[in-house]
């Protein structure tokens, strides 16, 4: 049973029920735009991240053969 963390679908209606309700429908859409940019952002940090250490790599392997 390889379920979405063994949710049913009457559990993620109640779920989005009352994340509605505490929400309500105008915030909704704003919360989610405001988690795509958090996703965005960590997303392009990890790029960084990788092309930092991708440029480390061969500048630490230009010295070595150079000596």
């Amino acid at each position: 049973m390889n379920h979405l963390l063994f949710l049913d679908a009457p559990e993620l209606i109640v779920i989005a029920l009352v994340f509605l309700l505490l929400f309500g429908g105008k915030k909704i859409p704003e919360l989610m735009k405001g988690i795509g940019k958090g996703i965005k952002s960590f997303k392009e940090g990890l790029t960084d991240i990788e092309k930092e250490i991708k440029k480390d790599v061969n500048t630490n392997e230009k010295q070595d053969t150079e000596k």
